[in-house]
C-alpha cells in the first residue's frame, strides 16, 4: 500500500505540533523529517530535540529520518536515541557508507540510501543488500517548494530491475498532479511537504492518492 509521509520541513516553525496533528488526523500513518546541516545542502532545519519531541508526543509513530549531512556518522547515536525509526543517509558522503548503514541496522531501525538529482542509481546498486529504502530525491535539496525533476524517476525502474524490493520514496515537489506517474515509476512511499502542508482538505488528498 502506498505510503504518504509528510515531511516536516513543511510545517510552520511556530505550529508544528498543530500542524503535523493535521496531517494525522487527515490519514497519515508517518512523518518525514529533514535534517539539514547547511553544509551537505545550502540550508539549516532541526536536529534531534525535534525528533525526541515527536517521538514523546507520539510514542508509536514511525519516524523516517532523513541526514542530509556531511557526516552523519558524527550523529547516528543522537538521532537513534532520539527516536528515530529509520535514519536514511546520503551516497554521496565521503564516509564509509557501509559500515554507517550497519550501524543503523545494529540499533534495530531501518537503514535507507539516498540520492540526489544528479547521482545515478548505479551508485547504490553494491548497498541494495544493507539497505531497506531508497529515497530518490526529486529535486535539488535544501529548500521546499521547487518542481519535481521527472528525469529522476527513471532511477526507480532501474532499482527495482536490479531487484530491490524495499521501500523506494521519492522527496521533492510531489504533489497531487504527478502523484500517480511518480506511483507509476514503482515508488511506495511519496514525501510530501508544501502539498500536504498547504492544502485545503488533506484528508481528501492522501485519500485520494491511495485509491
Amino acid at each position: 500500500m502506498l505510503e504518504i509521509a509528510p515531511s516536516v520541513l513543511a510545517a510552520h516553525p511556530l505550529f508544528v505540533d498543530r500542524d503535523v496533528s493535521r496531517m494525522l488526523n487527515a490519514g497519515a500513518k508517518i512523518l518525514h523529517l529533514d535534517i539539514m546541516d547547511g553544509h551537505f545542502v545550502p540550508n539549516i532545519s532541526f536536529g534531534p530535540a525535534m525528533v525526541a519531541a515527536l517521538r514523546e508526543r507520539y510514542p508509536n509513530l514511525p519516524l523516517d529520518v532523513h541526514l542530509m549531512l556531511s557526516d552523519p556518522g558524527k550523529y547516528l547515536d543522537v538521532f537513534i536515541k532520539a527516536g528515530a525509526s529509520e535514519i536514511t543517509i546520503h551516497s554521496e558522503i565521503a564516509i564509509d557508507v557501509s559500515l554507517l548503514l550497519k550501524q543503523i541496522r545494529q540499533a534495530g531501525l531501518r537503514a535507507g540510501l539516498s540520492l540526489k538529482p544528479g547521482t545515478p542509481a548505479q551508485a547504490l546498486f553494491p548497498y541494495l543488500e544493507a539497505i531497506d529504502l531508497v529515497l530518490v530525491m526529486s529535486v535539488e535539496p535544501g529548500f521546499g517548494g521547487q518542481k519535481l525533476m521527472e528525469g529522476t524517476l527513471t532511477k526507480i525502474r532501474e532499482l527495482r530491475e536490479q531487484g530491490f524490493d524495499g521501500v523506494i520514496s521519492v522527496d521533492g515537489g510531489v504533489n497531487a498532479d504527478n502523484a500517480r506517474m511518480v506511483q507509476s515509476y514503482g515508488a511506495t512511499r511519496l514525501v510530501m511537504g508544501t502539498a500536504a502542508f498547504k492544502s485545503d482538505n488533506p484528508s481528501q488528498l492522501f485519500e485520494s492518492l491511495q485509491q
